[in-house]
């Protein structure tokens, strides 16, 4: 089985610094320089597309563009990329995310991934107007699922549940194909709803020992529900040519993250009540010592970032090594990224790639078009294209 590769399309900005934001913390000003434009975003979702990538991740919050309406824009300018879009439930109804994703799948031609994110944030929640507390979030995020699923495959749903009720919904078109369901979390409800409606249970990038024991955890409560579940993981990268060049440009993000900006985002993540993000701060505790918390692990991007906060770090060889590893606990997917972008996309598409394809790990999932189509270059204000020092 190859293994599956998304990118990620950074409506919050990019830059060739972090760039901050997530889970409560606002992005900085500070390293934005290239604005998420649709004509910026959909030049990494055609780079992408042409390096191997089935997908591509598409934030929700306060802090990015709206997702569904971003790669419905950036859509229209590719032709096989996916996109994993990451999406609330609460703050729709089940019957219209329902028809809204059947309308996706058949005008993008069944490219449509839907990222469940459930919200840790309490007070981020209130500002959209929902006002339940995180369990009772995770329970309605059952529900949700369970309609929007019976509505995917033609059923006529009836349900009043604890925080949810519809009568005669239906569906007049399903979706074809149903979008995968991707789901994470790490807190006992979390696991709970993933097991009964995930395909695919994402995971942050712990080291492999930690990541080992969510995956027996999740598969033990999916077997309980007679189902099985496939697993991804969220990381960034920085890959090159040599681990001294990677290691280096390591430093460098470190090196423009001033000590005020690192205090006021770990304070303000310390107040997250998401179990996974608590498990992201402890890998490097706020401090800059002692950051790669296993070989080729790095856990410096946390320190100013919510969310993932892991980087994969190294030569291309030892990148495709950690991968590998990954892979021989059960990890078949890699949601990754990297600043800028666009650069980053080059160096793992054209580094990392060839290296798991030459282990047997990975082939090109269209590779007769990626040969016989150039690689697409949109223009956006500043571009400079990608740059290989």
């Amino acid at each position: 089985m190859s293994l599956t590769f998304h990118w990620f399309l950074p409506t919050n900005g990019d830059s060739r610094h972090v760039v901050g934001g997530g889970h409560g913390t606002p992005a900085r000003a500070f390293g934005r320089d290239r604005p998420p434009t649709v004509a910026y975003l959909s030049q990494i979702a055609r780079a992408a597309e042409d390096l191997g990538f089935v997908g591509a991740l598409t934030p929700t919050g306060a802090w990015c563009e709206d997702a569904w309406l971003t790669t419905a824009m950036v859509g229209q300018h590719t032709e096989r990329l996916k996109f994993l879009v990451a999406f609330r439930p609460g703050f729709v109804s089940p019957t219209l995310a329902a028809q809204m994703a059947s309308t996706f799948q058949r005008q993008t031609g069944g490219r449509l991934l839907l990222n469940v994110v459930t919200g840790g944030e309490s007070h981020e929640q209130r500002a959209y107007g929902d006002f339940l507390d995180k369990d009772d979030r995770y329970r309605r995020t059952g529900e949700f699922l369970q309609i929007v699923s019976e509505l995917w495959h033609g059923k006529t749903v009836d349900l009043a549940g604890e925080h949810l009720r519809v009568e005669g919904a239906t569906l007049a078109r399903v979706p074809d194909p149903v979008p995968a369901v991707y789901f994470g979390g790490s807190s006992p409800i979390a696991g709970e709803i993933a097991a009964r409606h995930a395909d695919v249970y994402l995971t942050w990038g712990e080291p492999p020992a930690a990541v080992a024991e969510k995956i027996a955890w999740i598969r033990r409560l999916a077997a309980q529900q007679g189902r099985t579940v496939r697993f991804g993981i969220r990381l960034h990268v920085i890959t090159r040519d040599t681990s001294g060049r990677a290691w280096a440009e390591a430093h460098r993000l470190l090196d423009g993250f001033d000590p005020e900006t690192v205090q006021a985002v770990q304070e303000g993540l310390a107040r997250s009540e998401s179990e996974g993000q608590r498990r992201m701060l402890a890998l490097h505790g706020g401090s800059r010592d002692d950051l790669e918390i296993h070989p080729n692990l790095w856990a410096g991007i946390g320190l100013v970032r919510g969310g993932a906060g892991t980087a994969l770090v190294g030569s291309h060889t030892e990148v495709a090594e950690r991968i590998a590893e990954y892979h021989r606990l059960g990890i078949d997917e890699f949601v990754l990224s990297g600043y800028p972008h666009l650069e980053e996309a080059y160096w793992f598409g054209e580094g990392v790639l060839p290296e798991l394809e030459a282990r047997g790990l990975w082939t090109h999932p269209f590779r007769d078009a990626a040969d016989t189509r150039p690689t697409a270059q949109v223009p956006f204000a500043g571009a400079r294209g990608p740059r290989r020092d």
